[in-house]
């Protein structure tokens, strides 16, 4: 699992969830993770699967799509300066504001539920949470994940 600090963005200015994917995907287009199918697929799977997790501190989402859509995997992070509405995963409309977005690139169907099952023990801890969402260096958020997903 690659993640490095270009797929780490602060900061990101928008008001919807699509605007928040477009840009996520749109960034690991760019860095050639993704095809450029990648971003309207993570878009429409959003819509019919939401990924929003209310957790202790920050609500957190987890957007990806299908295998056919990565070049290589990689995960990126984004920490959005204001919160957007997700759909609540497994729930029909209920939505939850989420602060941190774990976009991920699968090349293998089976690597993402290890991943799946790592993030949800970062999702459990409120300080990890306030970490991620507050700190400005991203070389220590990389950091921190790296250790947790022990990715690399």
């Amino acid at each position: 699992m690659y993640l490095d600090e270009t797929l780490i963005l602060r900061e990101i200015d928008v008001d919807s969830k699509a605007e928040v994917l477009e840009v996520m995907a749109r960034n690991l287009v760019n860095k050639g993770f993704v095809k450029e199918s990648y971003i309207e697929a993570v878009i429409e799977r959003e819509k019919n699967y939401a990924t929003g997790l209310p957790t202790k501190g920050y609500s957190v989402a987890i957007p990806h799509t299908d295998i056919e859509h990565v070049n290589k995997k990689a995960i990126s992070v984004g920490i959005l300066k204001n919160t957007v509405d997700f759909g609540i995963m497994g729930e029909e409309s209920a939505t939850t504001p989420v602060k941190l977005v774990f976009m991920l690139a699968m090349e293998q169907a089976h690597s993402q539920l290890e991943l799946l099952q790592k993030l949800m023990q970062i999702f459990q801890d409120e300080d990890t949470l306030q970490f991620l969402a507050n700190e400005d260096s991203k070389a220590k958020v990389k950091n921190l994940l790296n250790a947790k997903l022990k990715t690399q």
